[in-house]
Protein backbone atom coordinates (compact mmCIF):
# COMPACT_ATOMS: atom_id res chain seq x y z
CA UNK A 1 0.00 0.00 0.00
CA UNK A 2 1.28 3.47 -0.93
CA UNK A 3 1.06 6.29 1.58
CA UNK A 4 1.65 9.98 0.96
CA UNK A 5 2.83 11.94 4.00
CA UNK A 6 2.18 15.68 3.84
CA UNK A 7 3.91 17.34 6.78
CA UNK A 8 6.04 20.50 6.91
CA UNK A 9 8.03 19.46 9.98
CA UNK A 10 10.78 17.06 8.79
CA UNK A 11 11.23 15.44 12.20
CA UNK A 12 7.57 14.52 12.47
CA UNK A 13 7.47 13.36 8.84
CA UNK A 14 10.49 11.13 9.41
CA UNK A 15 8.92 9.65 12.56
CA UNK A 16 5.72 8.83 10.64
CA UNK A 17 7.65 7.40 7.70
CA UNK A 18 9.80 5.14 9.86
CA UNK A 19 6.79 3.81 11.75
CA UNK A 20 4.89 3.01 8.54
CA UNK A 21 7.83 1.55 6.61
CA UNK A 22 8.56 -0.67 9.60
CA UNK A 23 5.10 -2.17 8.99
CA UNK A 24 5.74 -2.71 5.28
CA UNK A 25 4.10 0.39 3.79
CA UNK A 26 5.64 2.38 0.94
CA UNK A 27 5.86 6.10 1.76
CA UNK A 28 6.54 9.38 0.00
CA UNK A 29 6.87 12.72 1.77
CA UNK A 30 5.88 16.24 0.73
CA UNK A 31 6.55 19.36 2.84
CA UNK A 32 3.76 21.58 1.49
CA UNK A 33 0.32 21.58 -0.13
CA UNK A 34 1.29 22.34 -3.72
CA UNK A 35 3.88 19.58 -3.94
CA UNK A 36 1.38 17.25 -2.27
CA UNK A 37 -1.18 17.81 -5.04
CA UNK A 38 1.49 17.15 -7.66
CA UNK A 39 2.65 13.99 -5.91
CA UNK A 40 -0.94 12.82 -5.49
CA UNK A 41 -1.55 13.06 -9.24
CA UNK A 42 1.56 11.01 -10.03
CA UNK A 43 1.54 8.54 -7.15
CA UNK A 44 -2.19 7.87 -6.61
CA UNK A 45 -1.69 6.78 -2.97
CA UNK A 46 -4.04 4.56 -0.99
CA UNK A 47 -3.80 6.76 2.11
CA UNK A 48 -2.79 10.38 2.61
CA UNK A 49 -1.57 11.54 6.02
CA UNK A 50 -2.26 15.25 5.79
CA UNK A 51 -1.16 17.97 8.21
CA UNK A 52 -3.71 20.73 8.68
CA UNK A 53 -1.23 23.62 8.99
CA UNK A 54 0.93 23.72 5.85
CA UNK A 55 2.80 26.50 4.05
CA UNK A 56 1.02 27.72 0.94
CA UNK A 57 -2.11 25.63 0.58
CA UNK A 58 -3.28 24.37 3.96
CA UNK A 59 -4.51 20.85 4.63
CA UNK A 60 -8.18 21.77 4.31
CA UNK A 61 -7.68 23.14 0.80
CA UNK A 62 -5.55 20.16 -0.24
CA UNK A 63 -8.18 17.76 1.08
CA UNK A 64 -10.99 19.60 -0.70
CA UNK A 65 -9.14 19.60 -4.04
CA UNK A 66 -8.37 15.90 -3.82
CA UNK A 67 -12.00 15.10 -3.07
CA UNK A 68 -13.13 17.21 -6.03
CA UNK A 69 -10.86 15.26 -8.41
CA UNK A 70 -9.90 11.98 -6.73
CA UNK A 71 -8.28 10.46 -9.83
CA UNK A 72 -7.86 6.71 -10.40
CA UNK A 73 -7.89 6.06 -6.66
CA UNK A 74 -10.06 7.65 -4.01
CA UNK A 75 -7.58 7.74 -1.12
CA UNK A 76 -8.39 7.65 2.55
CA UNK A 77 -7.28 10.86 4.24
CA UNK A 78 -6.04 10.99 7.83
CA UNK A 79 -5.71 14.60 8.92
CA UNK A 80 -3.19 15.72 11.52
CA UNK A 81 -3.71 18.86 13.58
CA UNK A 82 -1.94 20.54 16.45
CA UNK A 83 -5.25 21.98 17.54
CA UNK A 84 -7.55 20.06 19.82
CA UNK A 85 -10.64 22.23 19.51
CA UNK A 86 -13.76 20.44 18.41
CA UNK A 87 -14.47 22.91 15.60
CA UNK A 88 -11.20 22.08 13.86
CA UNK A 89 -12.08 18.41 13.79
CA UNK A 90 -15.53 19.10 12.37
CA UNK A 91 -14.13 21.39 9.66
CA UNK A 92 -11.55 18.78 8.71
CA UNK A 93 -14.14 16.05 8.42
CA UNK A 94 -16.48 18.29 6.44
CA UNK A 95 -13.87 18.76 3.71
CA UNK A 96 -13.65 15.02 3.15
CA UNK A 97 -11.14 13.71 5.68
CA UNK A 98 -11.91 10.19 6.89
CA UNK A 99 -10.27 10.48 10.28
CA UNK A 100 -8.11 12.86 12.30
CA UNK A 101 -5.41 12.76 14.95
CA UNK A 102 -4.36 15.55 17.30
CA UNK A 103 -0.64 16.16 17.85
CA UNK A 104 1.24 14.91 19.76
CA UNK A 105 0.33 11.33 18.86
CA UNK A 106 1.76 7.86 19.25
CA UNK A 107 3.34 6.36 16.10
CA UNK A 108 1.80 3.03 17.12
CA UNK A 109 -1.67 4.56 17.18
CA UNK A 110 -1.08 6.23 13.82
CA UNK A 111 -0.18 2.89 12.25
CA UNK A 112 -3.31 1.37 13.79
CA UNK A 113 -5.42 4.19 12.35
CA UNK A 114 -3.94 3.64 8.89
CA UNK A 115 -4.62 -0.08 9.03
CA UNK A 116 -8.17 0.63 10.18
CA UNK A 117 -8.74 2.94 7.22
CA UNK A 118 -7.48 0.33 4.78
CA UNK A 119 -9.83 -2.27 6.22
CA UNK A 120 -12.88 -0.07 5.76
CA UNK A 121 -15.13 -1.76 3.22
CA UNK A 122 -18.68 -2.97 2.92
CA UNK A 123 -18.78 -6.37 4.60
CA UNK A 124 -20.79 -9.09 2.90
CA UNK A 125 -20.66 -12.83 2.51
CA UNK A 126 -18.99 -13.00 -0.89
CA UNK A 127 -22.15 -13.39 -2.97
CA UNK A 128 -22.75 -11.13 -5.96
CA UNK A 129 -24.84 -8.34 -4.49
CA UNK A 130 -26.94 -6.03 -6.64
CA UNK A 131 -29.46 -3.72 -5.00
CA UNK A 132 -32.08 -1.97 -7.09
CA UNK A 133 -34.86 0.47 -6.30
CA UNK A 134 -37.06 2.66 -8.45
CA UNK A 135 -34.37 5.30 -8.95
CA UNK A 136 -31.09 3.56 -8.12
CA UNK A 137 -29.04 0.44 -8.87
CA UNK A 138 -25.96 -0.51 -6.85
CA UNK A 139 -23.66 -3.38 -7.81
CA UNK A 140 -21.54 -4.06 -4.74
CA UNK A 141 -19.03 -6.33 -6.47
CA UNK A 142 -18.57 -4.22 -9.59
CA UNK A 143 -18.53 -1.10 -7.39
CA UNK A 144 -20.92 0.76 -9.66
CA UNK A 145 -23.90 2.92 -8.77
CA UNK A 146 -26.39 4.41 -11.20
CA UNK A 147 -29.40 6.66 -10.92
CA UNK A 148 -32.38 6.33 -13.27
CA UNK A 149 -33.27 9.62 -14.90
CA UNK A 150 -36.62 10.81 -16.19
CA UNK A 151 -35.59 10.47 -19.84
CA UNK A 152 -35.44 6.72 -19.33
CA UNK A 153 -31.69 6.26 -19.18
CA UNK A 154 -29.22 5.63 -16.38
CA UNK A 155 -26.69 8.09 -15.01
CA UNK A 156 -23.49 6.80 -13.40
CA UNK A 157 -22.88 8.25 -9.95
CA UNK A 158 -19.38 9.51 -9.20
CA UNK A 159 -19.06 8.42 -5.57
CA UNK A 160 -16.09 8.14 -3.25
CA UNK A 161 -15.46 4.80 -1.55
CA UNK A 162 -17.26 5.83 1.62
CA UNK A 163 -20.15 7.41 -0.26
CA UNK A 164 -20.60 4.21 -2.27
CA UNK A 165 -20.52 2.05 0.84
CA UNK A 166 -22.99 4.33 2.58
CA UNK A 167 -25.43 4.26 -0.34
CA UNK A 168 -25.12 0.48 -0.61
CA UNK A 169 -25.86 0.15 3.10
CA UNK A 170 -28.92 2.38 2.86
CA UNK A 171 -30.27 0.75 -0.30
CA UNK A 172 -29.79 -2.76 1.11
CA UNK A 173 -32.65 -2.12 3.57
CA UNK A 174 -34.95 0.68 2.37
CA UNK A 175 -37.06 2.10 5.17
CA UNK A 176 -34.76 0.95 7.95
CA UNK A 177 -33.71 3.65 10.40
CA UNK A 178 -29.95 3.64 11.05
CA UNK A 179 -28.31 5.50 13.92
CA UNK A 180 -24.68 6.65 13.78
CA UNK A 181 -23.40 3.72 15.82
CA UNK A 182 -25.07 1.17 13.53
CA UNK A 183 -23.69 2.83 10.40
CA UNK A 184 -20.20 2.96 11.87
CA UNK A 185 -20.42 -0.73 12.81
CA UNK A 186 -21.70 -1.65 9.34
CA UNK A 187 -19.15 0.32 7.36
CA UNK A 188 -16.08 0.36 9.59
CA UNK A 189 -16.59 -2.28 12.26
CA UNK A 190 -14.41 -2.37 15.35
CA UNK A 191 -11.60 -0.58 13.51
CA UNK A 192 -13.30 2.82 13.74
CA UNK A 193 -11.46 5.68 15.42
CA UNK A 194 -12.77 9.22 15.65
CA UNK A 195 -15.89 11.29 16.05
CA UNK A 196 -19.26 9.66 15.30
CA UNK A 197 -20.32 12.83 13.52
CA UNK A 198 -18.15 11.86 10.58
CA UNK A 199 -21.30 9.94 9.56
CA UNK A 200 -23.20 13.21 9.21
CA UNK A 201 -20.47 14.58 6.97
CA UNK A 202 -20.62 11.62 4.60
CA UNK A 203 -24.43 11.63 4.54
CA UNK A 204 -24.34 15.31 3.54
CA UNK A 205 -21.83 14.61 0.78
CA UNK A 206 -23.88 11.67 -0.49
CA UNK A 207 -27.01 13.80 -0.59
CA UNK A 208 -25.27 16.37 -2.78
CA UNK A 209 -24.68 13.66 -5.38
CA UNK A 210 -27.98 11.77 -5.36
CA UNK A 211 -30.67 14.21 -4.24
CA UNK A 212 -32.53 16.61 -6.59
CA UNK A 213 -32.52 19.09 -3.70
CA UNK A 214 -29.98 18.18 -1.00
CA UNK A 215 -31.49 20.71 1.41
CA UNK A 216 -34.84 18.87 1.18
CA UNK A 217 -33.81 15.25 0.66
CA UNK A 218 -36.15 12.84 -1.08
CA UNK A 219 -34.19 9.61 -0.59
CA UNK A 220 -31.87 9.84 2.43
CA UNK A 221 -34.05 11.28 5.18
CA UNK A 222 -33.20 12.39 8.68
CA UNK A 223 -35.12 10.77 11.51
CA UNK A 224 -34.84 13.44 14.19
CA UNK A 225 -33.23 12.20 17.37
CA UNK A 226 -32.44 8.78 15.85
CA UNK A 227 -30.50 8.78 12.60
CA UNK A 228 -31.16 8.27 8.90
CA UNK A 229 -33.25 6.13 6.57
CA UNK A 230 -33.41 5.55 2.82
CA UNK A 231 -36.76 5.69 1.06
CA UNK A 232 -37.33 4.62 -2.55
CA UNK A 233 -39.67 1.97 -3.98
CA UNK A 234 -37.84 -1.31 -4.61
CA UNK A 235 -38.04 -3.04 -7.98
CA UNK A 236 -36.25 -6.28 -7.12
Amino acid sequence: MDILIVEDEPEIAKLIQLALEREGFSCNWCPDGLSALQAFTKQQPDVIILDLMLPGLDGLEVCARIRQKPGAKDPYILMLTAKGEEIDRVIGLSTGADDYMVKPFSPTELVARVRALLRRSLRHGGQHLVYQTQHFAVDVDQRTATRHIEAGGAEALDLTTLEFNLLATFISQPGRVWNRTQLIDKLWGDDFFGDERVVDTHVARLRKKIEPDPANPTFVKTVIGVGYKFEDSTTT
